[in-house]
């Protein structure tokens, strides 16, 4: 698994390299902040609703499942609610993202050929269920938290506020909009499909090279102890969390593998732009990318030695 680890986070280095030798080398502020602007309302909306438009196709869902990965999201979400809060003194929007960045995986580049490698071709049902509510449940739970954090208004203008602050995020909003298509049950058209893989497929390389241009403003060892305490979050108390919860509900062997395996995956690209998107922890959440996929290829073979998980 080491050596495939390497191979496989080898070109996400490389194009967050090519972001920070762009900006290092002349690219203005501006050109930083117009990628992650494309990159936040265009191409990962666009990547999302087409995931979500296949939404009625998935396999049967089986609720224990969804339980111990995403229960395991929510027990170290409020843990790093809460640490940030206390340890960090961040505001309510800052703990939202810092917070994320504790549970969102990188799923997509890692989590599914590491599926493949380790767990093999019957372990891909229950990848794609965590795939696709990862983007439902997760993108949600942290639009709401920083609208609420922002506005904490409970009258019906100040709640009317926070769900239109929700509805119209270009991220929510889309997967609102393709889970709606998928449960018409009807194929995209074939050029409309094409067009939006080509969009959608540019998602995380712009991700990563956005995330580069970053490191170059901000620096990689700009708030360090913010990052170290993220890296803690993802690699050590998400896998640890899921794996309980999933001997709790008593998961079958394969489907606990998955999960465990998905949630010691280093944190994705997305907590980035979400850093970007609400003006809060860039630069921590930045670093905390790069520093989980480095520490990974240790971290996570020796979790699933740990909790007994391997092939």
């Amino acid at each position: 698994m080491l050596l495939h680890l390497i191979g496989l986070t080898a070109p996400l280095f490389l194009l967050v390299l090519l972001g920070f030798a762009l900006s290092h080398f002349g690219w203005p502020r501006s050109a930083s902040d117009a990628l992650t602007r494309f990159v936040f309302s265009v191409a990962v909306p666009t990547l999302l609703f087409r995931l979500m438009s296949d939404f009625s196709r998935l396999p049967r869902v089986d609720a224990r499942l969804l339980i111990a990965y995403f229960g395991g999201c929510l027990i170290v979400y409020v843990i790093g609610r809460l640490l940030g809060a206390w340890l960090f003194r961040m505001d309510g929007a800052s703990q939202s993202v810092f917070a994320m960045g504790g549970i969102f995986s990188n799923n997509v580049l890692l989590g599914i050929p590491l599926a493949k490698v380790t767990l093999g071709e019957a372990s891909m049902p229950a990848v794609s269920l965590v795939l696709v509510f990862n983007s439902l449940i997760l993108w949600t739970l942290v639009s709401v938290s920083v609208e609420w954090a922002r506005h904490r208004d409970l009258s019906l203008p100040g709640l009317a506020r926070t769900a239109r602050g929700v509805v119209t995020n270009p991220v929510v909003a889309s997967i609102l909009a393709g889970t709606a298509f998928g449960f018409l049950n009807m194929p995209l058209p074939g050029v409309l499909d094409r067009t939006l893989a080509m969009v959608g497929d540019a998602a995380v390389p712009l991700s990563l090279i956005a995330l580069g241009m970053g490191l170059a403003e901000f620096g990689v060892r700009a708030q360090w102890r913010e990052s170290a305490a993220v890296a803690a979050l993802k690699l050590l108390a998400q896998p640890l969390a899921v794996f309980a919860l999933a001997r709790i509900l008593a998961l079958p062997p394969l489907e606990t593998a998955a999960v465990v395996m998905l949630a010691a995956l280093p944190v994705g690209a997305n907590v980035y732009l979400m850093s970007r998107q609400f003006g809060v922890l860039s630069s921590a959440v930045a670093s905390s990318i790069v520093l989980t996929t480095a520490l990974a290829a240790a971290t996570m073979p020796l979790t699933l030695s740990v909790v007994g998980i391997g092939r």
